[in-house]
């Protein structure tokens, strides 16, 4: 299967109206899931909203939410108040997105999964420079001692309720499991130098948080579906399966997933790995290339013989002008011997 919500979005007239509409949308997600023959009915992977309904309460509008950082630490008393607020107005979008989650919970044969940004990912999406900070943070630098690495761990605490509070209102709309997306807990953000070395940055900005996270799912009998399509460590890996300990994880075209089954527990369903990121580009990937890795994932996958969904390492995105290019290759992938040129409509 692959993550083709938003391919099914953009057959609808106007798409942009069916995000905010969630009867339209919940309708979509059911569409998708049901073409591609899977009960696992799942949303857009639209990581703006949490943070539009974040900065919400800073006054920057929905427009103006994606451009905005922080630029200086905030005080103690907005820092509590806001990361207190659990039950603040939710944005036009996550509305939508919840009630689509209703829709799909009202489906005796789908499966409502929820939608989020990683509590870490949404952090770095807060900061102009979240890198730097991050590696101060890992050479040892404290909060106390640096304004960029205070600020880090201020957009962590912001990150972590502004989750906690989607979490909560998609599983009080019917979520049966949650899709936490974190991309950003990866080697282009954390150094693996520095955590070989014994720095803690990884586990106090991405599993400590992640771990708070799941125990909210598991306390409201909500399964974890735990994606990360970054590029990350063998010990990374293994820390998602064995600690957060997922339903699913979800791992990008980077790992090969046979290899990885060594470290997974047998009850973690690995899931992916195509890498549909490039299914726009002929040249990157041609449809016999998709022919060629679908084949080998399959064949390796078997012989390993772990639970395993073959699917697209991220949600395939809709690319106006590769619609036709898009179309075969997502045929290619789950037919796994050829690709049929027609649309998938």
């Amino acid at each position: 299967m692959p993550i083709g919500t938003d391919l099914v979005l953009n057959e609808e007239r106007e798409p942009e109206k069916v995000r905010l509409d969630g009867a339209a949308l919940g309708r979509v997600v059911a569409r998708s899931a049901r073409r591609w023959k899977t009960p696992l009915a799942i949303p857009l992977m639209d990581l703006r909203l949490e943070k539009a309904d974040l900065l919400a309460g800073f006054a920057v509008s929905a427009d103006n939410s994606e451009a905005f950082h922080f630029t200086a630490s905030l005080e103690n008393s907005a820092l509590s108040q806001k990361c207190c607020d659990q039950n603040a107005a939710l944005g036009p979008g996550s509305r939508a997105r919840n009630e689509a989650v209703t829709f799909i919970r009202s489906q005796q044969d789908l499966v409502a999964i929820g939608m989020t940004i990683g509590p870490f990912s949404l952090a770095t999406r807060l900061m102009a420079d979240p890198i730097t900070a991050a590696a101060m943070a890992g050479r040892g630098t404290s909060p106390s001692e640096s304004d960029e690495v205070l600020l880090l761990h201020q957009c962590l605490e912001l990150a972590e309720a502004a989750v906690r509070r989607s979490v909560t209102s998609q599983i009080a709309h019917g979520a049966r499991a949650m899709m936490i997306c974190e991309p950003a807990a990866c080697k282009a953000f954390l150094s693996p130098r520095q955590i070989r070395s014994g720095s803690q940055i990884f586990e106090k900005l991405v599993m400590a948080p992640n771990l708070r996270v799941k125990e909210l799912l598991d306390s409201a009998n909500c399964d974890l579906f735990f994606h990360d399509c970054g590029e990350l460590t063998d010990e990374m890996v293994e820390e998602f399966a064995t600690r957060l300990h997922p339903v699913i994880l979800s791992l990008g075209s980077s790992r090969k997933l046979w290899e990885d089954a060594r470290v997974v527990p047998k009850d973690v369903v690995l899931f992916g790995n195509l890498p549909t990121k490039s299914f726009y580009s002929d040249s990157a990937m041609p449809v016999s290339k998709v022919i060629e890795q679908t084949g080998e994932l399959r064949t390796k996958m078997k012989e390993c013989g772990h639970p395993h969904i073959l699917a697209s390492e991220c949600d395939v995105l809709f690319v106006a002008e590769a619609k036709q290019a898009i179309h075969a290759k997502v045929a290619a992938m789950m037919d796994g011997i050829g690709a049929r040129g027609d649309s998938l409509g």
